[in-house]
């Protein structure tokens, strides 16, 4: 695939060229050293340092961890980028010489892996060298520049937890709410639509309860253990029995927790599932078909208390706003040609990106970078292999550095460059 620009260059970017070296250097850094969720503290003092020396006006620990940096620069728009910067309780297994060999204790006090397997690495070098650029041609655009980067996206509670720390009190309110995500597709490619983009996200975990006896006396029982099964089993019914065909959701159970051996029925198990639904009525109806199924199948076993439903955590809907993706979909064409940029449909992962524009009552827009290397991706297609490729959350998920490095860099600058008023 060719990844050269068709247009004639954007004059904020004629130094990427220049940069990419030192933001290598950076990705690879950061990469080598994640940190969990609302731990992110070498990550934001390493952006917070590089914004300073940009030129922009830095506020950190907001929502505990996060970076707002603001570059204001005469009248006209104000344009928030965001970039999120916590990694996973995953061990990496890319092979990379660069790989993450760090351990960290989670909020449970557990000694885990962590590693980017999920790209916001990726994110926090393209929006460092993003601002960076933007700051160095400051001539050439007028309005505000506000960079966010967020913590604990993983975990569904960063955003938030900037919103409840006065992000929009203590800052100016935007015109427009931009960001972006590494995921795979071919390296070079943005990708987009208006309307819903990532999925609603509800996650919840199913404490059942039993009657423990020795393993050769199942009769004195009520056993967990198949209660659970049984109830797995039939949450699986939900999508394909009580949802239209012509909606979409997903029910996935990643956790059943049951015993520690095997001669000895347990007292209780426990079920974490999770949920992604892209309309309110769909969610609804789920998530009350959740509840019941669950109810049911422990009182068809006799069970001697109603399970616990917790909720552990939620997503919200992600939409862009129709008018706002024109625009961006346009300046995209325009940048990059029309073959580079590609029309997505809404992706069933999740964000909570989507709040900042929904609480500020702003538009936002919110697009995908591809990082899969371009021949790997093709061969894969036509062989119907797609999904095969190590996707995000995946030990072995490992963009390929360019031309995705500076793509995702091109990318913020203009869709920035889209809001901001020419100088």
């Amino acid at each position: 695939m060719n990844s050269t620009r068709t247009s004639s260059p954007d004059p904020v970017l004629s130094n990427l060229d220049a940069m990419l070296a030192d933001l290598e250097a950076l990705y690879k850094d950061v990469h080598s050293h994640p940190e969990l969720s609302m731990q992110e503290t070498r990550t934001a003092r390493l952006v917070a340092d590089r914004l300073r020396k940009a030129g922009f006006d830095v506020t950190t620990g907001v929502g505990k961890t996060g970076v707002v940096g603001l570059l204001r620069n005469g009248d006209g728009p104000t344009v928030m980028l965001r970039a999120d910067m916590d990694a996973l309780p995953v061990a990496e297994a890319t092979g990379l010489p660069y790989a993450s060999k760090i351990t960290a204790t989670d909020r449970e006090g557990n000694t885990v892996p962590v590693s980017h397997m999920c790209g916001h690495d990726m994110h926090v070098t393209w929006l460092c060298g993003a601002t960076k650029l933007l700051a160095d041609a400051r001539t050439t655009w007028r309005g505000t520049l506000m960079a966010v980067f967020q913590p604990g996206e993983e975990t569904a509670e960063g955003a938030q937890a900037m919103i409840d720390d006065g992000l929009f009190k203590r800052f100016p309110k935007p015109d427009v709410v931009l960001g972006q995500h590494l995921m795979v597709g071919p390296a070079g490619t943005v990708a987009g639509r208006a309307g819903p983009i990532t999925s609603a996200a509800d996650s919840l975990q199913i404490r059942l309860f039993g009657r423990g006896a020795h393993g050769s006396m199942p009769q004195a029982s009520v056993d967990p253990v198949v209660m659970a099964a049984a109830t797995v089993m039939r949450l699986q019914t939900i999508v394909s029995r009580e949802v239209a065909a012509a909606d979409a959701a997903v029910v996935t159970v990643g956790v059943l927790q049951a015993g520690t051996k095997e001669n000895v029925i347990p007292e209780e198990a426990i079920i974490k599932l999770n949920v992604r639904t892209f309309d309110a009525g769909v969610r609804e109806r789920v998530l009350g078909a959740i509840e019941r199924i669950v109810n049911a199948e422990a009182e068809a076993s006799g069970a001697p208390r109603k399970p616990e439903i917790t909720s552990l955590d939620h997503y919200p809907l992600n939409v862009n706003s129709p008018d706002a993706s024109t625009r961006l979909a346009d300046a995209f064409r325009g940048y990059f040609g029309a073959e580079r940029v590609r029309e997505t449909g809404p992706a069933p992962a999740s964000e909570d990106f989507g709040l900042f524009g929904a609480k500020w009552h702003v538009p936002s827009v919110f697009w995908f970078v591809g990082g899969t290397d371009p021949e790997l991706y093709e061969q894969a297609k036509q062989s119907n292999r797609l999904n095969e490729l190590p996707v995000n959350h995946s030990p072995k998920f490992a963009p390929v550095l360019h031309p995705t490095l500076q793509t995702g860099v091109e990318s913020l600058v203009v869709a920035a460059r889209a809001w901001l008023a020419a100088a």
